[in-house]
Parts: C-alpha cells; structure tokens; sequence
C-alpha cells in the first residue's frame, strides 16, 4: 500500500514537472524554437488549426525561423496570424517561404520574462508540495484505520519527502537553465 501510494506521488511529480517544461518552453528567449509558433493558429477550410498542420516549420539559423506553407494560398494567411499572434514577431515572405527572425529582446523585456518564468516555477513547486501534502494524508488514513504501523507510515513520509526534495531540485535546476537562457545575449 505504501509503495501504491509512493508511486501514484512520483507519477503525479513527474507530470506536474513535464507541465513545467512545456510551459517554460512557451516563454521566448533570444533564440529561435520551431515550438514558438505552436500556439499560433490559422483558419484552414473553415476549422482552426495550428500553423504546424498547414506548414513546415524549420530553423534557417539560429535566429530565424522559417515556415513552408503545404498549399501556396495559405503563405498570406499564415503570415498574417503570425503577425498578430502577439508575440512580438514580424514574419516576411520570400516566394513561398516565410522568414521569422526573432527580435533581440531588451534588457527590460529580458526581467518581465523572468518573472514570467518564476511565477511558473513557484506553480510548479506548489503542485509538487501539493502532491506531497496528499500522499502523506494518505498514509495518515491508512494509520488511523490501523493498516499500516507508525514505523511504516513514517518510513512513507520520509521516502514521499525525498521525492518531494527530488522533484524540488529538478524544478530548481530547469529555473536556472531558463533564466540564462532569457539573460544571454
């Protein structure tokens, strides 16, 4: 039972960290991710679709991003949701291919987006002590309706402990790879 609930802890930890670096890898830093543009949506026959459905979506350099529309007619449509896509990019078309050159980021758009970026990470600690916080009621309940001794239930918290200061430190580590990411030049 205890390791049932061990588990079902670590299991809920890793989701809560693999949210975390999918949302981390929504905030743009200097450099150009073929992800950026996965929130980007365009009308395609009457449906809204993401670009990368209607589009190839390629790094030219490392500051560029280049889309290659699957039907030519949807290059302007493209172009067009990119634009107001508010993100702060300005694409141009080439023929059939779209450039996206990402815009150096300013020193003080640089600090709005680190706290971006922690108020993410503090989510994230916050689902992992919440985590916690269930899985030791858990092991409470299963000592009060005496299933388990208070040795066993102990040893519980303490392995759920170390997983909690596992996952801590990996959200720890992910927060300082983002925030130089967002502080090169």
């Amino acid at each position: 039972m205890i390791n049932e609930i061990q588990h079902t802890a670590e299991t809920k930890m890793q989701k809560s960290l693999d949210v975390l670096r999918d949302n981390l890898a929504k905030v743009r830093t200097g450099r150009a991710h073929t992800g950026l543009l996965d929130q980007v949506e365009v009308e395609y026959y009457g449906s809204m679709v993401s670009v990368s459905q209607v589009a190839s979506i390629t790094l030219l350099d490392a500051r560029t991003i280049g889309v290659k529309p699957f039907e030519s007619k949807m290059a302007a449509v493209i172009e067009k949701a990119i634009r107001n896509s508010n993100l702060g990019l300005n694409p141009a078309a080439m023929g059939d291919l779209i450039r996206v050159p990402m815009p150096m980021l300013t020193e003080e758009r640089r600090k709005d987006l680190i706290k971006v970026v922690r108020g993410e990470v503090e989510d994230g600690r916050v689902v992992v002590r919440n985590v916690r916080r269930d899985a030791n009621n858990d092991l409470k309940r299963l000592l009060k309706d005496k299933e388990i001794s208070e040795d066993e239930a102990r040893r519980g918290e303490e392995g759920i402990q170390k997983l909690t200061d596992k996952y801590i430190a990996e959200i720890d580590k992910m927060l300082a790879t983002k925030e130089a990411d967002l502080m090169a030049i």
